[in-house]
């Protein structure tokens, strides 16, 4: 099985890339592919931690024209791009919670991606990684296109079943047999 392809830019570029490249030089291209790839991702985040569909929408807007305005203020050596734009996706979201009278929404850990802060821990996720890649390439060949789709493509079930010309039920199956595999794979102590 083929490794799943990071998220690059048109050019190749990787995601920190992508910002460095709006930073320096108000690059359109490369914000139109960081909007295309965490639009839906922030909307998704924004969703999940309460916000209604139209404010989600507005939000998840909002946090990548901060972005363009902002990418010079990223730095790749203290976070990974996906940590820095959550981030401030929450924290709109808690500006606009409290401008609401409303208690700060409880933050989705899951959805953050903190990146590594030390060199071991950067280490302790090189690993992990490889240990995820190695159970994915164990995995019957179609299980595996299927988790590639749902996890690395972030697509709906339902369009990997149009996409692959399988029944919805087909292909919850396949993913539900996946990670059974993946979870008792990586349960096993690292070789």
């Amino acid at each position: 099985m083929n490794t799943p392809p990071a998220p690059r830019g048109p050019d190749g570029a990787t995601l920190s890339g992508l910002i460095v490249r709006i930073a320096e030089r108000g690059d359109r291209e490369a914000f139109t592919a960081l909007f295309s790839h965490f639009a839906p991702r922030v909307k998704s985040y924004l969703l999940r931690l309460g916000a209604a569909p139209e404010a989600a929408e507005e939000l998840a807007q909002e946090t990548l024209l901060t972005v363009w305005r902002r990418a010079a203020s990223f730095d790749p050596s203290r976070a990974a791009a996906s940590t820095w734009i959550f981030t401030i996706a929450r924290n709109l979201r808690i500006d606009l919670s409290r401008r609401d009278g409303r208690s700060p929404p409880v933050d989705d850990p899951s959805m953050m991606n903190d990146g590594p802060s030390r060199p071991d821990d950067a280490l302790g996720a090189v690993e992990d990684e490889a240990r995820i890649l190695a159970a994915m390439a164990r995995l019957p060949a179609e299980q595996a296109q299927v988790i590639t789709l749902a996890f690395y493509a972030d697509k709906p079930h339902s369009e990997i079943a149009g996409d692959l010309g399988l029944p919805l039920g087909t292909v919850k199956s396949r993913l539900r047999l996946a990670m059974a595999r993946l979870r008792i794979a990586l349960a096993e102590p690292p070789l």
